[in-house]
């Protein structure tokens, strides 16, 4: 069986970047991604713009030429998707790893269509696939969406955006202005700091004016058929009419997954554990890049900051020959 120098989960933009860096230090290299190229951005809303600028999300140094001062969705899915074609990339698409294990030297990487074998394996998975849940009666109702992407079908409905972050922002925006009735249900007691500083202004001028209800310091208990209830801070109890139930609370990264590869998780955050120079986990030639390094804490790495993971990686790969005869 054909031993690979690097085997990475995840195309993602920092997968992506992984592989290049590879390629250019000519490392037998594969990324196995379990949706298509850049499947996270795929999924975000279809009007969704960065808050970077286009030149703080380039990899490799290929340039991210954008129309706009803030690059949208689109644009960076033709950058990140074009790459991979002009650079005719190994990808194995639609193939979801499952088990990542370790003999003494080398990873068997076990997926849904074969088996694989590693000197190294980088895990840039992100943390977009599991919605971080209320874990209240009427969540799996059919109403309530953990992922939004336009507002079309929300047109004239009772709408009730779960969050203040800029998803959350976002959709009650978006939903309001296509005619829904929203209704925004806030933990905190205000709008997020960390909302785009060219929206945040929107959002709270909306609710000054009573275009968008809101209620801060609020959380709902319960989701009905036609209604929803929650508390204030008081522990005063209300209901509501209500359609729809889009509940931005955040995703978090697979944590199972990361547990089962062998990976320290620690604190109450499961910051897995990783050399922060090297991105070496606990395990020795295990590697992560990206957001997943955060934990529960994922607005803490993002494509602007975590493009240097892909360098730091290969120079301690580089640093760290493996014999030339190694076999499995």
């Amino acid at each position: 069986m054909e031993i690979l120098d690097i085997l990475i989960i995840g195309a993602g933009p920092i997968g992506l970047n992984c592989a290049l860096e590879a390629r250019k230090n000519n490392l037998k290299y594969m990324i196995i991604e379990k949706g298509t190229i850049v499947n996270s951005l795929y999924n975000y809303p279809l009007y969704m713009r960065f808050f970077s600028t286009a030149e703080k999300l380039e990899i490799d140094g290929i340039p991210f030429i954008s129309t706009a001062p803030k690059p949208g969705r689109q644009e960076a899915l033709e950058y990140y998707q074009g790459i991979a074609r002009q650079k005719e990339m190994n990808i194995r698409l639609y193939e979801k790893v499952l088990n990542v294990s370790k003999d003494d030297r080398l990873f068997e990487v076990e997926t849904t269509k074969g088996k694989y074998i590693a000197k190294h394996v980088v895990i840039a998975t992100g943390f977009y696939d599991i919605p971080n849940l209320m874990n209240i009666p009427g969540e799996n109702l059919p109403k309530v969406k953990h992922y939004y992407t336009e507002p079309y079908p929300y047109a004239r409905q009772k709408v009730v955006v779960v969050g203040s972050s800029n998803s959350a922002v976002d959709a009650a925006l978006e939903t309001y202005r296509k005619g829904a009735d929203v209704t925004m249900i806030v933990r905190h007691s205000e709008i997020s700091k960390s909302v785009k500083y060219w929206v945040k202004p929107d959002i709270e001028n909306r609710i000054a004016e009573g275009s968008i209800a809101a209620h801060f310091n609020a959380e709902i208990i319960e989701i009905k058929e036609n209604s929803v209830i929650f508390k204030n801070e008081t522990n005063q109890t209300f209901e509501i009419e209500n359609d729809f139930v889009l509940a931005m609370t955040g995703y978090l990264p697979d944590f199972d997954f990361l547990k089962n590869s062998g990976i320290e998780l620690n604190g109450d955050c499961l910051n897995p554990f990783y050399n922060m120079e090297t991105m070496e986990t606990n395990i020795p030639n295990l590697y992560l890049a990206g957001v997943v390094c955060g934990g529960k804490d994922t607005h803490l790495w993002f494509i602007e900051n975590s493009r240097i993971h892909a360098e730091m990686i290969i120079n301690n790969i580089l640093s760290n020959p493996f014999p030339e005869n190694i076999t499995k």
